[in-house]
């Protein structure tokens, strides 16, 4: 039976073994025991990831004209986090167990343990103390002396860093509004109950899009930028049934936007939120006027008025979204009466787009499987095959990583001088000649 079709109690478990097993995610320091809810992308994974990446990149930066790209450094001023509130207000509710001594979000504990007053680790009823709120933000220091006036944030978002290069963008390249800055790095939070494998780590990556509008133009660009971004999941192979909208409702709003929806995808764990688009007004904009004490208003000159923009804002977590792509191509299925576990990834993300396999290991084969791992050298990252087991069993491996395409070189290849490429996802084969592989694949993978 398919697995998309069955229950899928044990699909995550099955996913997290297939990323260690097969080189996608490794639990950091594991020789010493691991980090909580902090991992490593291994050889595959980082592939994976950087395609996602490059993915969201070129959809958003290179293929229009209306935003630009921006990477901002990690460590910002003390008083930019004092001017977006997250000094203040970026806080998470924290409740202790008097008994296990464990701590939990507070709003998470009902969801963990199906009760608000029974501790998720030991299960004790009226142990959990009131809730206290905790700053979420990683704190460091500059210099020499751990003093206060060296104290220093990892940033916790990478839009801050947007905002404060607003106007060295805007007067640089020349820019008229609309138009936006994109970004993709690292941020920090530390999370009182991370989990769900790299849904919800400490370190993670996001890929934040911030566009600049007249204010009487933000609902048409929310609109416009909400239907472009569940659009893209669709143009990259995501099942439409896996995605959904979730509107905030005026109890979930944060304190900067007058509107929000998530991108919600159908974890095994359940729906939750991968990207959030953000009407946030002129609200950033505004607070770091008021603490830089620098004008950020914006001339118009068609209307020859001054205005502060407002800010549509598209979130993407780059380690959230790598993992919705990778369980929704995890599938599974009867084959001779065999399972098989294929990774159905868009050809674009796939980590390898060609396997090239000598059929054995006679020197005269080898030698010509190499010529032609050559040939297909710049159509992206490629393996050479010659792994223990019978070609079957190759394949199958190949499915397991989500390899588009499969080149075996056999013995009349050494005569014909004409290869067999095998399709992951219908299992079909074709004989082609050697000379015209690397234009036909080309073709298959922009496909």
């Amino acid at each position: 039976m398919n697995k998309r079709n069955s229950g899928e109690t044990d699909r995550m478990q099955e996913i997290v073994s297939l990323s260690k097993r097969r080189g996608f995610m490794f639990p950091s320091s594991e020789i010493y025991g691991g980090l909580n809810a902090v991992f490593d992308y291994g050889p595959l994974g980082v592939e994976l990831k950087n395609n996602v990446k490059r993915a969201w990149w070129d959809s958003m930066t290179r293929l229009r004209d209306d935003v630009v790209g921006l990477d901002a450094s990690i460590l910002m001023a003390r008083r930019v986090w004092q001017a977006s509130g997250h000094e203040a207000v970026f806080t998470d509710p924290l409740v202790d167990c008097t008994n296990c001594k464990g701590r939990f979000r507070a709003d998470h504990v009902e969801e963990m343990s199906g009760d608000p007053n029974v501790c998720p680790a030991c299960g004790m009823r009226g142990t959990l103390t009131a809730p206290r709120q905790f700053n979420l933000m990683f704190k460091t220091y500059m210099g020499p002396v751990e003093e206060e006036a060296g104290l220093v944030y990892l940033r916790p978002e990478t839009a801050q860093g947007i905002y404060v290069n607003y106007e060295n963008v805007q007067t640089s390249m020349r820019k008229k509004l609309p138009f936006g800055i994109a970004q993709i790095g690292k941020a920090f939070r530390n999370e009182i109950s991370p989990g769900n494998f790299t849904y919800r780590m400490r370190e993670f990556e996001q890929m934040e899009m911030q566009f600049f509008i007249p204010p009487e133009q933000e609902e048409q660009w929310f609109n416009y930028w909400r239907d472009q971004r569940m659009k893209w999941y669709s143009d990259f192979g995501m099942r439409p049934e896996s995605l959904q909208f979730h509107p905030h409702g005026p109890e979930e709003l944060a304190h900067y936007a007058r509107a929000a929806v998530d991108v919600y995808f159908q974890f095994p764990f359940g729906w939750r939120e991968i990207e959030g688009i953000h009407d946030r007004t002129d609200f950033d904009l505004r607070r770091h006027i008021e603490y830089s004490g620098k004008d950020l208003s914006y001339y118009d000159d068609a209307q020859q008025r001054h205005y502060v923009p407002y800010i549509i804002e598209t979130s993407v977590g780059a380690d959230r979204s790598t993992l919705a792509f990778l369980c929704d191509a995890y599938d599974e299925e009867e084959v001779k009466g065999e399972k098989r576990v294929v990774l159905r990834l868009s050809k674009k993300l796939a980590p390898v787009k060609v396997a090239v396999m000598p059929l054995s290991k006679k020197d005269e084969l080898v030698a010509l499987t190499h010529q032609v791992h050559d040939v297909v050298r710049p159509l992206g990252l490629t393996q050479y095959d010659d792994t223990g087991g019978n070609i079957g069993k190759r394949y199958r491996r190949q499915d397991e990583i989500g390899t588009p395409y499969c080149v075996t070189v056999d013995f009349d290849s050494l005569e014909d001088k004409q290869v067999t490429i095998r399709e992951r996802d219908s299992m079909q084969q074709r004989r082609v000649p050697i000379a015209e592989l690397r234009g036909l694949l080309a073709a298959d993978l922009e496909s």
